[in-house]
């Protein structure tokens, strides 16, 4: 009976399994087919496959989107924003688990606070701050916006893996003469490495989706992102959806060739930052 519920339970799971699946998958498979139909055909039928394939939807694309700049200056603000909120937030979160702060729950509801506080309340002051000061079309400024915006969810996420690192290792380690310096870069970052990787790559993906505000703060045409520049290919009185699916996909596909290349370590981490702290 017991080998007969066991079966059952798997069986439905694996469906579960395949439905869920089928739902997450179908977006980017219509994306795929689309890409490479003309516009008419996508209009008339968007879910027949092509009849003939039209590579030019993304040779118009590439073009048009000027993805040849808005993809560097997508990289580039990116991989500041990753750089800058590893780095603050892991010093943080160090902070936060190891150390005995009296006012930790005070910081605890204002870290939540600012995860849940809107970006719209903020953005007008912001932008006429960095008018004011000219940081307007200037992307290493607006990665600093980025990690204030993304740094509270950091510092929540690696501080639980710091708690979960023994205590008896860094007392070990000041024991045998290693500085707090010491300890952090060279004992406990190597453990949490998974998470700062989790936080890595859900931090770049925020980034290179990001859409408010690099449209608000990068203005000039060879200072878009690639999804503002994406944004633009959509016409006013007409669209061509077959340059708009590749546009789409060259943007998307970045980001799932790196998931899919680092999906163990990702889960890996994710798993590994579950501890209670």
């Amino acid at each position: 009976m017991n080998r007969v519920e066991s079966r059952f339970t798997m069986i439905v799971t694996y469906v579960v399994l395949g439905i869920g699946a089928v739902i997450a998958l179908l977006p980017i498979a219509l994306l795929v087919i689309n890409s490479v139909k003309p516009a008419a055909a996508i209009v008339v039928s968007p879910l027949s496959l092509p009849t003939t394939i039209h590579w030019d939807n993304f040779v118009h694309a590439w073009r048009d989107a000027h993805f040849s700049q808005t993809f560097v200056n997508s990289a580039v603000l990116t991989a500041l924003t990753i750089v800058l909120v590893c780095t603050t937030g892991s010093l943080t979160a160090y902070v936060l688990a190891r150390r005995k702060i009296k006012s930790w729950k005070i910081w605890t509801f204002y870290l939540m606070a600012t995860t849940t506080a809107p970006i719209q309340l903020f953005l007008f002051p912001l932008y006429f701050g960095f008018a004011r000061l000219g940081l307007v079309n200037n992307p290493p400024a607006v990665s600093l916006i980025y990690t204030a915006l993304y740094s509270p969810f950091a510092i929540m996420l690696l501080r639980t893996y710091f708690l979960a690192v023994p205590r008896e290792l860094e007392e070990a380690a000041l024991v045998d003469g290693a500085s707090h310096w010491q300890v952090f870069t060279q004992v406990m970052l190597p453990i949490v490495s998974p998470g700062i990787l989790t936080v890595a790559l859900i931090i770049g993906l925020y980034s290179w989706n990001e859409f408010l505000i690099a449209t608000t703060f990068l203005q000039r045409a060879d200072k878009n992102t690639a999804v503002v520049a994406f944004n633009l290919l959509s016409g006013q009185y007409s669209s061509d959806w077959g340059e708009i699916m590749a546009a789409a996909l060259l943007i998307v596909l970045p980001v799932v060739v790196l998931f899919l290349f680092m999906q163990r370590r990702f889960i890996e981490g994710m798993a590994g930052g579950s501890v209670k702290g």
